[in-house]
């Protein structure tokens, strides 16, 4: 199974300032707009810089859900993304190795574009594994 890095998440504790920061401050361009996440209870926003490929992904939990822990200011990695081609034999592969598997892709239910599943490594960070999903083509 091949891994490639995808994109980092970062927690924030104000996102609309975060955005702001980001985009008037940094000159990133808005990739995916800010939506709410239902399945975090929290919000999330995409950004890039121009002539970049590398994306950030901005996050903020709402402190009553499972994953609003306290937020400590500048300390928290929020996660790392990875994507690969086929998730569930990824996830099987990871759990082979001895890896759990912290949130599987039942869980995180339908998300625009993307199959996803959540797994820590060993210090605690949070990394995400995610496959695009096809979308159906004319003659499917």
């Amino acid at each position: 199974m091949q891994f490639r890095m995808a994109y980092t998440g970062i927690r924030v504790k104000d996102i609309e300032a975060s955005l702001r920061f980001y985009t008037e401050i940094l000159g990133m361009q808005v990739v995916e707009p800010l939506q709410s996440t239902p399945p975090t209870e929290g919000k999330v926003a995409t950004l890039r810089s121009p002539g970049s490929t590398q994306l950030l992904e901005l996050n903020w939990y709402s402190a009553g859900s499972r994953f609003g822990t306290p937020y400590t200011n500048g300390e928290d990695l929020d996660h790392l993304a990875f994507e690969c081609d086929d998730l569930a034999r990824a996830v099987g592969e990871i759990e082979r190795r001895g890896v759990e598997v912290t949130v599987r892709p039942k869980e995180i239910g339908e998300n625009e574009g993307w199959n996803e599943a959540f797994v820590e490594d060993t210090n605690g960070i949070w990394i995400e594994l995610l496959q695009a999903r096809r979308t159906p083509t004319a003659s499917s």
